[in-house]
């Protein structure tokens, strides 16, 4: 659908795509999105929108977006990463983008800028794998588990940090050749963090530009029915997956701490440690632990990786 624009001609840099995964409840967060990402002073070379267990109505007339337009239906909901690696899967086919930006369905890009800044960003550093954009809600909020640092509430302070917001990021699509794609299993909770441990095992940059804001709404994480029980299981899987044998039992028993003391709900607590047991005894994908130098590299970066 469309006609493919690339990148404005004379424009040298890489080339950017924007995705967008929904599950079709939010149609009128959907059409704002993108008509904010039509709004962008620099058109996307092409933009791929999920329905994640959902059908799609026609975008590309009916908002006027730019760029090639591409609709993708599954027949369930595969769960955020999966519905993301459904778009990167047909990206990757196309073989004509650099970077894709992949945007929550109700985010909005209220600056006209931020795919050309994107764009400069990894034009200027090859060894740039993710860039996290900042999160702030209509009033200009900054929830402090939005800000990727420990220790630190400054939503404005930026540089290479140890992890990302899934809401609202940018992926070198080289980088995923090498680290691979979101970890589908997970279906929601902790993918970020999993991908990004494994890109800067790999050597590459994991950026903060809180000057790349997303707009989207306050809430709470376990506003998601299976919360408790997902995040357990999906920090035990990540725990197994990614770190040197000495350092799980330390990082778990930090989690199981901090969870007694955060946690108010009987009924959340018990579900907790039920996705918990789940995580021991199931398999949340094939183990390839981090480096012992990655190790160091995430605490000098402020995150050691049992926090």
């Amino acid at each position: 659908m469309g006609v493919v624009v690339s990148q404005t001609k004379g424009d040298p840099g890489p080339r950017v795509a924007v995705a967008v995964v929904t599950m079709g409840n939010r149609p009128a967060e959907v059409d704002a999105l993108l008509l904010s990402v039509a709004k962008q002073d620099l058109a996307p070379s092409r933009i791929v929108i999920v329905g994640n267990g959902c059908p799609l109505p026609e975008f590309a007339e009916r908002l006027g977006l730019p760029g090639e337009v591409t609709c993708l239906e599954v027949e369930e909901n595969l769960g955020c990463p999966g519905g993301r690696n459904v778009a990167l899967a047909r990206l990757r086919e196309f073989a004509d983008v650099d970077v894709v930006v992949e945007l929550d369905d109700d985010g909005l890009l209220v600056d006209a800028d931020v795919l050309r800044r994107v764009r400069d960003l990894y034009a200027a550093d090859p060894a740039l794998g993710i860039v996290g954009f900042r999160i702030a809600d209509e009033h200009g909020e900054t929830q402090r588990r939005h800000v990727p640092r420990v220790g630190s509430a400054d939503p404005m302070r930026g540089g290479p940090v140890t992890g990302f917001l899934g809401g609202g990021h940018a992926l070198s699509m080289a980088m995923l050749a090498q680290t691979g794609d979101w970890p589908a299993e997970f279906f929601f909770a902790h993918e970020e963090t999993d991908l990004a441990w494994r890109a800067v095992d790999a050597g590459w940059t994991v950026l903060y530009a809180p000057e790349l804001l997303l707009q989207h709404p306050k809430t709470s994480p376990a506003r998601h029915a299976i919360y408790y029980r997902v995040t357990a299981r999906n920090r035990v899987w990540l725990v197994r997956r990614r770190l040197p044998l000495p350092l799980i039992p330390v990082h778990l028993g930090v989690w199981i701490a901090v969870t007694l003391l955060r946690t108010r709900s009987v009924g959340g607590l018990k579900a907790w440690f039920g996705g918990f047991t789940e995580g021991l005894r199931t398999s949340g994908g094939p183990r390839r632990p981090m480096r012992w130098r990655t190790v160091w590299r995430l605490t000098r970066l402020g995150r050691p990786p049992v926090i």
